[in-house]
């Protein structure tokens, strides 16, 4: 007699999924199961429009979302400009280099203030509407409305052009909206929640983790932009585990072997996993082009961390050299992403003159693009697998797919409106990653 089997898909909801159901914890019930035994978060959060606006509001809205590279914005009215949400906001310094950020638009008839690809906010540190010419400081100030110095008003036509004589009307209650903004090691961060946790209770012990590394002080080397046909998160778990490394990455393959990775995360809105010892550059590129930064210490000096940042950043951090993943969800099956080549001054000096500094930025920035373009190939693969009603999920690999296990419970947790930080892995005193594979 044949054996009789369950069918491992029986639990899974039926596709398409109600939207009425994507904030229920029932939806769910699968991904909550232990990783041994659970299965991927529902299609429909790679593929449905209704999914992705909640999402928008629910995890990105909510979120301390990395932004941006401090050494960016480090004078008074430097800025940038992102999109989080949806909604334009602009991140600055005012006149006592205290970071600011603001939405982008105009308190008059919300016009937006900044063009993306703004570096300064303008003329002696002033926001200008370009409609109607309202003036803002960088402390958000309304200045003017619009009469005031350099407001190019024709001349003998000021008085037309005066509000305060307006009833009821005080330009001090016209500022611009603000946004809660923060900074961690090379790392800028919005939150467009009212009246948000402290960054810290999201960053859990990164902080410590890091602490060694000064990564305050690294300065961006490069920077490319990629247009990718796929969810965010699909970026993002792919970059949480190395199971698909000797299929789609034959290089990073020979540099990155499966026996040095570890897990490497503690509490905090994260995921994080460790390769040591750091292997050698081959014919086909590699890790190395600049000098380990001399500061680090022996653990830190071999090893290379890769944290993901919820909701939708990357960071890498080797001891020559820091690579960042802004990923901007335009769709479910579009996001924006900004790759960002990092280094110490420390590294750049002590590669052996510039020439040589230059050589070995530039090798590394040819190798990060190799793999990421290698990477956002197969997870486009998986967006169009995805949208195939047949497939409702697949089970989680439980020695790789942990830190997917961990993120993909994340979202579940702030889509049903739960608010809580992970915990980490329970480790012994004194050690900070955990083995994947036993002993040889």
């Amino acid at each position: 007699m044949s054996e009789t089997r369950t069918d491992p898909y029986a639990a899974l909801p039926a596709r398409p999924v109600d939207p009425a159901l994507f904030t229920a914890e029932s939806t769910y019930a699968p991904t909550r199961l232990p990783v041994e035994l659970a299965s991927t978060l529902l299609p429909d959060a790679y593929t449905s429009p209704e999914f992705f606006a909640l999402e928008q509001q629910r995890l990105f809205a909510t979120s301390w979302v990395a932004v941006g590279i401090t050494s960016d914005v480090t004078e008074p009215g430097a800025c940038i400009v992102v999109e989080v949400a949806g909604r334009s906001v602009f991140v600055t310094r005012n006149r006592h280099g205290e970071l600011r950020a603001f939405h982008n638009v105009c308190r008059h008839r919300a016009t937006k203030l900044l063009d993306g690809d703004a570096r300064e906010v303008g003329k002696r540190g002033r926001i200008r509407c370009p409609y109607h010419s309202w003036t803002y400081d960088t402390d958000g100030t309304c200045l003017g409305t619009p009469l005031f110095e350099g407001s190019d008003v024709p001349a003998g036509q000021e008085p037309i052009f005066d509000t305060s004589v307006a009833t009821g009307f005080d330009r001090a209650d016209y500022g611009l909206l603000e946004v809660a903004v923060d900074s961690w090691g090379l790392f800028l961060f919005v939150n467009l929640s009212p009246d948000p946790a402290p960054l810290v209770t999201q960053l859990g012990d990164l902080p410590e983790r890091f602490a060694d590394h000064r990564l305050d002080e690294w300065v961006t080397q490069r920077t490319l932009t990629y247009d990718v046909a796929a969810n965010y998160k699909l970026i993002g778990e792919n970059f949480m585990e190395y199971y698909h490394l000797p299929w789609v990455h034959p290089e990073l393959n020979q540099v990155s072997r499966f026996s040095d990775h570890y897990r490497w995360q503690g509490p905090g809105m994260y995921t994080g996993m460790c390769t040591t010892p750091v292997s050698r550059n081959t014919d086909a590129g590699g890790w190395d082009g600049l000098a380990a930064l001399p500061f680090l210490g022996p653990q830190d000096a071999d090893s290379g961390r890769f944290v993901w940042l919820f909701p939708g950043t990357a960071l890498v951090v080797l001891p020559n050299h820091a690579f960042v993943l802004f990923n901007r969800p335009v769709a479910p099956d579009r996001t924006v992403e900004t790759a960002v080549l990092l280094a110490h001054p420390e590294s750049l000096g002590g590669a052996g003159g510039d020439d040589t500094a230059a050589e070995g930025v530039e090798q590394l920035a040819k190798f990060w693009d190799l793999v990421n373009r290698q990477d956002l190939e197969i997870v486009e693969r998986v967006q169009e697998g995805l949208a195939n009603p047949a497939y409702r999920g697949g089970r989680m690999c439980f020695r790789f797919e942990e830190p997917l296990h961990r993120f993909q419970n994340m979202v579940i947790d702030r889509m049903v409106g739960i608010d809580r930080v992970p915990a980490g892995d329970d480790l012994d005193p004194g050690e900070s990653m955990t083995r994947m594979f036993p002993d040889p």
